[in-house]
């Protein structure tokens, strides 16, 4: 999940700890201030009456560490992002002091933190089936008798790997977020939590001084077969059980992360290891680390060129339509939503629309913006965006991969700036004009192939057949993909020659024309006058796009088509 999503954030469910009420009230008079709903909920309680699946939540912790490992456990399961006020006493997770909650709520629905995907483990064993972000503590039962075994016997196993017989006082398996006291005080690392899929291994006072603790990657099962009774505790104890002898635990990395806000109001990790464990790295020097704005304000670094910063954000805002365009994607062919496609392309539009015109309304307040959708709007600027939030509708009904996110900055009705992302590919085309074109921050040419035999064309709507018949048997092949911003990103991208498309809409090609131009396309109409993108919607606005030297050659198949007849000797698809 991306951080600017977050600017799309509807309402406000706050998991609230005992002598909390002074914070709940500045978050709802906050709340009231934006028009944001607040549902306050009781720590202990379930949050299901105030959850509506199809609204975007910002979950809010208000407590300690517990509080905050109660919203874990509730809202990583629905995806929903975790922000964390340390209402209480002594916190690692909730590290936003309360004097600092409305900044912080602030920065977080403007879109401007960021979100940490944050590894959890799976237990499952007699008395406990559940899921954890910090660890998993198997100790042996102290006996009754001061003279009986002190010890347990922990047999361990990755996959289908014998690793070793522990003996000692036990073994946590923890996540990197649950790395910290356990693993220090038991003489094993501290791992960087964020975005890390990883498990550590950690035996717990052990008699032999070659045991040393393991990591192994999140996919890994680990299993743990007790030698004797042993206590099983996972996160400090919201989860616990009894285990008896040959008792069997399993241990693996959770399918669902948790979504962690981090705004510039936290501690960074590091500082947090540093006050909170007495980390000695940093005796005697400052904290270099984290560069805060002001007294520790949002950030708000600007780029002092516009079309570069442009660039950023409609980056940032089409990678943040990704998540939920991917999970409605994938509902399109199950069987329980075929009959309602149609509602989920509907769904998909709207989502990334709103995703992509709140990020922009927020950071370019004066700008206009065209959408293909719903949102209109003229600004006070010389600057205008042009968005298709869903290019290639029929293929995304279809469950077909080829669809894109298309988003144009205009000057004066000039494409200037173009961002297209493909989202189930996680392809990211961007270009200024004038300064180069780039896929995923690699450049990007054309190809300078010149004979048509060789090359491979892109072919959008052609219900005549102007292009595809009198091209298919001169050329090595054609292809119609179904997104005309990812055939003119394709073209760009050298992974095609040319591309025809019969009629285009501005909203459709804005975003790609300045990936292709910025890439040495050339790009004209049928005729060969120079292609105006925004031209009147009411008229038919055809596109031919080259690598430039077979521009002429396809202009003359398109120009002549009478006097063309197919080859049989000529390459064929």
């Amino acid at each position: 999940m991306i951080g600017r999503r977050l600017a799309t954030t509807e309402a406000l469910i706050v998991l609230v700890s005992p002598d909390s009420d002074e914070e709940l009230e500045t978050i709802e008079r906050w709340g009231r201030e934006r028009d944001l709903p607040v549902h306050a909920v009781d720590v202990g309680e379930d949050i299901d009456p105030v959850y509506d699946p199809g609204t975007e939540y910002l979950g809010v912790t208000l407590g300690g560490d517990g509080t905050y490992l109660e919203g874990v456990r509730q809202f990583s399961p629905r995806r929903i992002p975790i922000l964390g006020i340390n209402a209480g006493t002594l916190a690692f997770l909730a590290s936003i002091s309360p004097a600092d909650l409305t900044d912080a709520l602030t920065e977080a629905v403007d879109g401007t933190a960021t979100i940490d995907q944050r590894q959890q483990l799976h237990v499952d064993a007699d008395g406990v089936d559940c899921t954890g972000i910090n660890d998993v503590m198997i100790e042996h039962v102290p006996p009754e008798d001061p003279v009986e075994r002190k010890i347990t016997r922990l047999e361990v196993f990755a996959d289908e790997e014998f690793i070793g017989q522990y003996e000692g006082s036990g073994l946590a398996v923890s996540t990197p977020t649950g790395s910290t006291g356990v693993s220090l005080s038991a003489g094993g690392p501290i791992h960087y939590p964020k975005n890390n899929a990883t498990l550590q291994i950690v035996p717990l006072h052990t008699h032999r001084l070659g045991v040393r603790p393991l990591v192994v990657d999140a996919d890994t099962t680990v299993r743990v077969a007790s030698g004797g009774p042993a206590n099983l505790l996972v996160d400090g104890g919201r989860a616990q059980t009894t285990l008896d002898e040959d008792a069997i635990v399993t241990i693996e990395g959770a399918e669902t992360r948790a979504h962690v806000v981090t705004t510039s109001y936290d501690d960074d990790f590091f500082t947090s290891v540093s006050e909170k464990l007495g980390w000695g790295v940093r005796d005697g020097k400052d904290d270099t680390g984290t560069v805060h704005v002001g007294s520790r304000g949002p950030q708000e670094q600007r780029e002092s060129d516009l079309r570069e910063r442009a660039r950023r954000v409609a980056t940032e805002a089409a990678r943040a339509t990704g998540p939920p365009l991917r999970e409605l994607h994938g509902q399109t062919e199950s069987i329980e939503y075929k009959t309602d496609k149609s509602d989920i392309v509907t769904e998909a539009d709207y989502k990334a629309e709103n995703i992509i015109t709140t990020v922009i309304e927020s950071e370019f307040p004066d700008h206009g913006i065209r959408s293909e959708e719903t949102v209109q709007r003229t600004g006070a600027s010389e600057y205008t965006w042009s968005i298709d939030p869903l290019d290639g509708t029929g293929n995304f009904a279809h469950g077909n991969p080829n669809y894109s996110v298309s988003i144009a900055l205009l000057e004066d009705d000039d494409p200037v700036v173009g961002v297209v992302y493909a989202p189930e590919t996680d392809e990211m085309f961007s270009a200024i004009r004038g300064e180069g074109a780039t896929l995923d921050g690699k450049p990007l040419s054309t190809t300078d192939r010149t004979s048509l035999d060789e090359c491979m064309l892109l072919s959008g709507y052609d219900p005549d057949g102007t292009f595809l018949s009198h091209s298919y048997h001169e050329a090595r092949g054609v292809r119609r993909l179904g997104s005309a911003a990812l055939n003119l990103c394709y073209l760009a991208a050298g992974s095609a020659d040319a591309v025809w498309e019969y009629d285009t809409y501005p909203w459709d090609v804005n975003a790609g024309l300045v990936v292709a131009r910025a890439a040495g396309a050339t790009v004209t109409n049928a005729a060969g006058d120079p292609y105006d993108p925004n031209g009147p919607i009411d008229a038919r606005n055809e596109l031919l796009g080259s690598n430039g030297p077979l521009h002429e050659t396809l202009l003359a198949h398109l120009q002549d088509a009478e006097t063309l007849q197919p080859s049989a000797s000529s390459a064929t698809d």
